[in-house]
């Protein structure tokens, strides 16, 4: 007997969610890095809108710029999603970085990243699991 995995199906959305928080991480730690270059302004992805569009028409993913990085295929197109804030107060420099906004925005983000890990994980044991017949 032949059983064939759709794994798109069996992970559901977490898998494109985790690239993605991947992806809107380092987007968010080099905002906090330019934090006092003058004239930097300050980015973002609008995670709901990029996850819609991925779930009616395409998977998300992203291209390996390091040999490190696991295969993807279009970092580009996000880099095209990337928005710029809108600053709340204004700065003499140009800087638009928000310290607190953006502190606030990555740890949420980290903690939706590890959600989305920690229930990849829990199926891929449960895989595992079928597999060793436990």
């Amino acid at each position: 007997m032949v059983l064939s995995m759709n794994l798109d199906k069996l992970f559901g959305v977490h898998a494109q969610a985790a690239q993605l928080r991947s992806y809107r991480g380092e987007v968010l730690a080099n905002n906090i890095a330019n934090s006092e270059t003058p004239g930097y302004k300050s980015r973002d992805i609008d995670f709901k809108t990029i996850m819609k569009q991925a779930g009616s028409t395409e998977s998300v993913s992203l291209n390996a710029n390091n040999k490190a990085h696991f295969g993807s295929s279009n970092q580009s197109k996000l880099h095209n999603e990337l928005l710029y804030r809108t600053p709340s107060q204004a700065s003499l420099d140009g800087n638009t970085v928000d310290m607190d906004l953006e502190k606030a925005e990555f740890s949420k983000n980290a903690m939706s990243y590890q959600v989305s890990m920690t229930f990849l994980g829990g199926k891929i044991k449960g895989i595992m699991s079928a597999i060793r017949g436990e």
